[in-house]
């Protein structure tokens, strides 16, 4: 789903209510509508999220996914036997979900969605998968995070002085 032309409209709306005071708040009404596009783009995307998440809720036999490609928006709909087979990993804790925002190099995004598309997975479950599994190797496994400081070179014992 293209969300260009709601934004579009939005502006057009807003220009319209501008018109009448004149060139000047005319202008200013075309600067707000360029500082707002991505607050509003973001604000579209939440409300496609909740209404897939309802209508998930709803809907006792299917799941409705928001999946997002560069600035394309697309609803996926798929049965509940699929995402049991496929997507949801055995000892899934059940309970409330939390949402998080990830920040990820364009490249490893990528690679990401790369990966869950080759499992017929969306992005969120392929990450939710990968995250339960480093999670799951303690902490000798290698997600393990490097030390920081000087910890690393710490000496316990005794001195005498």
């Amino acid at each position: 789903m293209d969300l260009a032309p709601y934004l579009d409209a939005l502006r057009r709306d807003l220009a319209a209510s501008a018109a009448p005071g004149g060139p000047d708040v005319a202008r200013a009404a075309e600067l707000l509508a360029g500082a707002l596009d991505a607050s509003v783009r973001l604000c579209l995307l939440e409300v496609l999220s909740d209404a897939a998440d309802e209508i998930t809720a709803r809907l006792p036999a299917t799941t409705v996914e928001v999946r997002l490609r560069g600035r394309q928006a697309d609803l996926v709909v798929t049965d509940v036997e699929r995402v049991n087979d496929v997507t949801v990993p055995p000892s899934e804790p059940t309970g409330d979900v939390a949402r998080i925002t990830l920040r990820l190099p364009e490249s490893l995004k990528d690679s990401v969605e790369q990966a869950a598309a080759a499992e017929g997975v969306s992005v969120n479950a392929w990450l939710v998968r990968a995250v339960q599994s480093a999670v799951q190797a303690g902490p000798a496994g290698p997600a393990t995070p490097p030390r920081r400081g000087n910890a690393a070179r710490r000496i316990t014992g005794y001195g005498r002085a």
